[in-house]
């Protein structure tokens, strides 16, 4: 079943007497007769060039690791990990051994989590400075 994004975005190019619909900068629609008189090789050369500068815009911004992340990320896994306690361990334990035991995996959770953001964050950094030398080049 098509979400309403995609049966609009159907609509939209069926209503149209020819194939192609061309948009212009700001997104309003060109007649073709418009579009083939704004130098048609440059358009698809400007779109061609933009292309890979919106797919780089789109990703989220890479943040250097922090403590705070790190412990914000645990409180909110903290309520999974105790709950996974409470439904894996039964009737075994009193109610304070399984908090116990929760904050036990925060406690090993927190310095993993930690050290991955830091890991991937290095990564990361060695990645752009390739990019960069190769640019240069």
């Amino acid at each position: 079943m098509p979400t309403r994004k995609q049966r609009r975005r159907r609509e939209k190019q069926k209503r149209h007497e020819w194939e192609e619909v061309y948009v212009d900068e700001d997104g309003n629609e060109l007649d073709p007769e418009v579009a083939a008189e704004l130098a048609p090789t440059q358009g698809r050369a400007k779109a061609a060039k933009t292309q890979p500068r919106q797919a780089a815009a789109g990703r989220r911004p890479v943040e250097p690791p922090s403590l705070r992340r790190t412990l914000r990320r645990g409180l909110l896994f903290f309520p999974l990990m105790l709950l996974t306690v409470f439904l894996l361990t039964g009737n075994d334990l009193t109610t304070a051994q399984k908090i116990a035991q929760a904050f036990f995996l925060l406690l090993i959770f927190l310095p993993f989590t930690h050290l991955m953001d830091v890991l991937l964050w290095r990564a990361f950094q060695r990645r752009e400075q390739k990019s960069a030398e190769a640019k240069k080049r």
